[in-house]
């Protein structure tokens, strides 16, 4: 048997007709019915369905400087376990990723963990500090080809620097990717703004704070020629400010993420930090707004924001808890019970939102491709008769603070085919993929060394 060859029997593609897959060197040699190969390894499809590699446009990788909460090893495990071959890294590590220097490294480190590829985002402003812009060029230079900024956890709130940032991008096709938090409407805010922070006594994180950034960043973009991308959008007010820009033309696309499509506000009566998150859970009301934008494109993709902490950042008083969720190996199932046990979506549809549309926002070229031959093998076959519980001590991800602990979900992974290599068989992490030839690694001190 050819190491490198692997023959997909009988999986539903797409959730559609079941055919077969077969992969060779890194693609897709052939698709059709009864496929032979001998010297192919076979895999039993029956039951299974096949679909691209996900993209994720929303990941915290946390290092360098944060690898108490996370390293780019322990993420992409977890992402591969979860299905995904491709996460964009956000800027938020220590050091800011706002250097060519720092992308360089991040996207080094994930080509040496080899479990999925790692895309760097780029800082939008130095240090996230919101005064200077980063050095964009140069990132978007750089060998890790940053093409998505964002200054994720903090609002680049001034508006001649978010102006300054969406001209700067067009020149290489990049993108800005604004986290909508309009910071005065939300000092000292602890939770959403309504019924459950009144009775809590919480302070109120208004659904106009996200959503008067939004309308502010879509008429900028319209006026600029630019492309935006919004994160984690939570609020039905926002889906409808997002809706009124596409409809009118503007380059804007949108995110939502698992737990926004499934948790409301009425968790935080428990008290419980792992409930904690930016923006913050809101109501039934938003939560189905937010389905059905995903449902009919105005919303164009899910976005994890995996955001892990070490335990003692959660297990703590809510007022002191940090802000964050896990979601990398969680969130193709949250998606299953949500939006396609609920009828409101295909797997077609959710290859669509997962995998084809964020490859497209990031410019990620050899993600998010059609199953076909000639293709780039990035593939997963997901059981979606699958039932399981969610342990966070079970996870590869470093973070135990999933909001989904003991809820049983649908749906697993059986398989990730990253680059035609099985990094993950039969549920559990396999072997990463090694990249041939001479890139460079980071070293011990964090820098990196080779041509």
């Amino acid at each position: 048997m050819a190491e490198n060859t692997y023959l997909i029997r009988g999986a539903a593609i797409l959730g559609g007709e079941a055919e077969d897959l077969l992969i060779r060197d890194g693609i897709i040699a052939a698709r059709g019915k009864d496929l032979h190969d001998d010297d192919a390894t076979v895999i039993d499809g029956t039951g299974l369905v096949a679909l691209p590699g996900m993209v994720d446009v929303h990941t915290h990788l946390r290092e360098p400087g944060r690898e108490d909460a996370e390293t780019v090893e322990t993420g992409t495990r977890a992402a591969a376990l979860g299905g995904f071959t491709a996460v964009h890294a956000m800027a938020n590590s220590n050091p800011v990723a706002d250097t060519a220097g720092v992308v360089e490294q991040v996207h080094s480190l994930g080509r040496a963990s080899g479990w999925v590829d790692v895309r760097p985002v780029g800082a939008v402003t130095v240090g996230l500090a919101g005064e200077q812009l980063a050095e964009l060029g140069a990132m978007a230079d750089s060998r890790a080809q940053v093409r998505m900024f964002s200054d994720d956890g903090i609002c680049v709130h001034d508006p001649v620097l978010m102006r300054r940032a969406l001209e700067y991008v067009k020149a290489f096709d990049g993108v800005v990717a604004q986290h909508a938090q309009e910071p005065r409407l939300t000092a000292g805010a602890q939770m959403n703004e309504g019924t459950v922070s009144a009775v809590l006594g919480l302070a109120g994180w208004p659904a106009v704070a996200e959503e008067s950034i939004i309308a502010r960043d879509v008429l900028l973009t319209q006026h600029v020629g630019s492309r935006l991308h919004v994160c984690h959008v939570s609020t039905a007010g926002s889906v409808e400010i997002v809706r009124w820009a596409k409809a009118r033309g503007i380059n804007v696309t949108a995110e939502v993420t698992p737990h926004h499509l499934l948790l409301t506000d009425e968790l935080v009566r428990s008290y419980d930090p792992v409930y904690k998150v930016n923006p913050p859970l809101r109501t039934d009301a938003d939560v189905q707004a937010l389905r059905e934008g995903l449902a009919d494109g105005t919303i164009d993709v899910v976005g994890t924001d995996h955001a892990p902490h070490p335990s003692e950042h959660k297990e703590c008083e809510w007022a002191q808890a940090a802000m964050g969720m896990t979601g990398l190996e969680t969130a193709l199932s949250v998606v299953q019970e949500t939006m396609i046990e609920t009828g409101l979506m295909t797997w077609a549809d959710f290859a669509r939102v997962t995998s084809f549309t964020p490859a497209v926002i990031g410019r990620v070229a050899d993600q998010g491709r059609p199953l076909e031959e000639g293709e780039p093998a990035n593939v997963i076959l997901v059981d979606p008769a699958a039932r399981w519980t969610v342990d966070p001590h079970k996870m590869a991800t470093m973070g135990r603070n999933s909001p989904f602990k003991g809820k049983e979900l649908p749906g697993s992974v059986v398989a990730t085919f990253f680059k035609g290599h099985p990094t993950v068989l039969n549920g559990k992490l396999n072997t990463p993929y090694r990249y041939a030839g001479n890139y460079p690694t980071p070293d011990a001190a964090g820098a990196v060394s080779g041509s």
